[in-house]
């Protein structure tokens, strides 16, 4: 499936948010609005993940401060998302929201649902009109670096904001060089 310039499916689930130690329910409609990273995992209780979801925590108010909110996903119910975050060291220091996708709705319309019945190892950055414009899928066994989406985030912000330009490999700030694809950049690259 091409997942860049798709509109994020409209699905309504249940959460564990653990800034507010309470259940909730997140939908794609109140999703809209913001900036966001959906990082999908395999499951609850496992051994890559909690590295990625503390990884993603850390590079957390960086992300908030960019204007972008962050949700981890996997098919695990949000009681065993309040289990987990409630028994492991590395997942207790979580604050951003975990999202069920326990009846694999989301996983199955997004095509990351592996054989076993788990989501892939997927990142993907939304737009606040819930378009995605990043994914990153990794096989199980290969962890997330989190802090590449601070730059995927400042860049989609940047294109975004200046229709027309493109940000090079490497872009990292407003300041830094960008392109204007055109015919005068033909071959001079």
């Amino acid at each position: 499936m091409a997942f860049i310039g798709k509109t994020l499916p409209e699905f309504e689930l249940e959460a564990y948010n653990p800034a507010k130690d309470e259940f909730t329910t997140v939908s794609s409609e109140n999703l809209k609005g913001n900036w966001k990273v959906l990082i999908f995992y395999p499951a609850d209780f496992t051994f890559v993940c909690p590295t990625e979801l503390e990884d993603m925590q850390d590079n957390y108010e960086a992300l908030k401060d960019l204007g972008a909110e962050v949700y981890s996903v996997s098919v695990d119910t949000h009681f065993v998302h309040k289990a987990w975050h409630d028994n492991s060291e590395r997942i207790s220091k979580l604050q951003y929201t975990m999202i069920s996708d326990s009846n694999k709705e989301l996983a199955r319309e997004l095509d990351i649902l592996d054989d076993s019945g788990k989501a892939l190892r997927a990142t993907f950055v939304v737009d606040p009109d819930n378009i995605i414009q990043t994914v990153e899928i990794n096989a199980d066994g290969i962890g997330r670096k989190a802090a590449v989406n601070i730059d995927k985030i400042k860049a989609a912000k940047y294109v975004a904001e200046h229709p027309g330009e493109a940000c090079p490999a490497k872009w990292q700030e407003e300041g830094d060089e960008v392109l204007t694809p055109g015919l005068d950049l033909v071959g001079k690259l």
